[in-house]
């Protein structure tokens, strides 16, 4: 079994005036089949999530999580994955099909 990897382009959502809005960034998607029950998430810079498999999928439909991680449907192409720390929040976007393209791949490998 080996490691699934994959990267996606995200948009980071801030409250930053809208003309300085970097666009879209590359997040890399990890699942490693030793962890069957979570998926990293590296966020530019330094920041990583890991986060619930089952969570991902289940945000890709309604609503899901509390506390750290919550992920939510947001239109018909485009899911929220909404991180919590000490230092704030991260709200990020994805296109739902890379999510669900990633999320199937797992699902081979496990």
């Amino acid at each position: 079994m080996s490691v699934v990897e994959q990267y996606a382009r995200a948009r980071i959502v801030t409250d930053a005036d809208p003309e300085e809005d970097a666009g879209a960034v590359p997040v890399v998607l990890r699942f490693d089949p030793d962890d069957p029950r979570s998926v990293r998430v590296g966020l530019p810079g330094t920041h990583e999530w890991t986060v619930s498999r089952t969570l991902l999928e289940q945000g890709l439909r309604t609503p899901a999580g509390t506390g750290q991680v919550r992920v939510w449907p947001c239109g018909r192409v485009q899911a929220v994955v909404e991180f919590h720390s000490a230092q704030g929040v991260s709200v990020v976007e994805f296109e739902s099909k890379a999510l669900t393209s990633f999320l199937r791949r797992t699902h081979l490998t496990a």
